[in-house]
């Protein structure tokens, strides 16, 4: 295990919650033209990242945290205001992976530590709320380990319940984020294709096919 990824003392966690939601905003958007977490479906719409809390919050989350990392100095401040605890990641370049171990790590070391977090992404504009409670209905355990379905096919969000959150912050490396776990592990896969499509959105033709 990495230098400072470490769990304390079982008796130092103090008490546990249920789930946190986990926004996952930090990428440049190269191909987009900025951050993606300053995208705005409408132009006088929210930010993604501003509806992204907001999505997750209705789901139900009342513990929201938002990895930022380029336009951090305009993301995190919106996503703030919106209600959610705000994590600069410096490393953001690096990919998913970064963010995700940043988001985990500032979990564990907060308190009350969560059962369990659903990880989703700031570049999914038709998936929201009510994909957000369909996978929350697998949570209830620290074992849990659940992801959404679009029409069979794997996506976001992912539900991680806190006994695999050392191994995901072992793997999470470069753009595979969790990857590597959820392909080693059962995974309870919930299937949201008649909600959403779950596709991102990496281009701005990407925006106009909806």
């Amino acid at each position: 295990m990495r230098p400072g990824w470490g769990w304390p003392p079982r008796d130092r966690l103090g008490p546990v919650i249920s789930t946190v939601g986990l926004l996952l905003a930090a990428g440049a958007g190269r191909r987009m033209g900025g951050p993606k977490a300053l995208l705005r479906l409408h132009p006088d719409g929210p930010t993604r990242v501003e509806t992204g809390v907001a999505q997750l919050r209705s789901a139900g989350l009342d513990r929201v945290v938002v990895v930022v990392g380029a336009g951090a100095e305009r993301a995190g401040p919106l996503a703030e205001a919106a209600g959610a605890e705000v994590v600069r990641e410096q490393g953001w370049s690096e990919g998913m992976g970064a963010s995700l171990r940043a988001g985990l790590t500032h979990l564990r070391r907060s308190e009350p530590v969560p059962s369990s977090v659903l990880v989703t992404l700031v570049d999914l504009p038709d998936v929201g709320e009510a994909v957000y409670r369909r996978v929350l209905g697998s949570a209830g355990s620290p074992d849990v380990l659940a992801r959404a379905a679009y029409e069979g096919s794997p996506g976001h969000p992912v539900l991680l319940g806190m006994s695999h959150w050392d191994a995901v912050l072992e793997s999470a490396i470069g753009d595979r984020g969790a990857r590597g776990h959820l392909e080693s592990h059962d995974v309870e896969l919930v299937e949201c294709g008649d909600l959403a499509t779950g596709r991102d959105v990496d281009t701005a033709a990407d925006l106009e096919r909806g």
